[in-house]
């Protein structure tokens, strides 16, 4: 079963609280999405660890409910 974007976003925001989520389905079959995630709590963390807040956010969905995520992080 496919996961919504409205739902991605919302798990990010969750445990991101500040952040700003833009969620794109790349192939319209809901198992491969974008992400642009930008928040101020990813200043001074290695891109690495920015990558694994988002993935904690998405709690453990990643490779079965959810397929595929290309993830860009930022600060503003």
């Amino acid at each position: 079963m496919a996961m919504a974007a409205d739902e991605i976003a919302a798990l990010i925001r969750q445990s991101i609280p500040d952040a700003s989520v833009e969620i794109t389905d790349l192939a319209g079959d809901g198992d491969h999405y974008a992400a642009r995630v930008v928040s101020e709590s990813f200043r001074g963390l290695p891109r690495v660890r920015q990558h694994q807040r988002v993935y904690e956010a998405l709690g453990g969905r990643m490779g079965g409910v959810l397929h595929a995520l290309q993830l860009t992080t930022a600060t503003p």
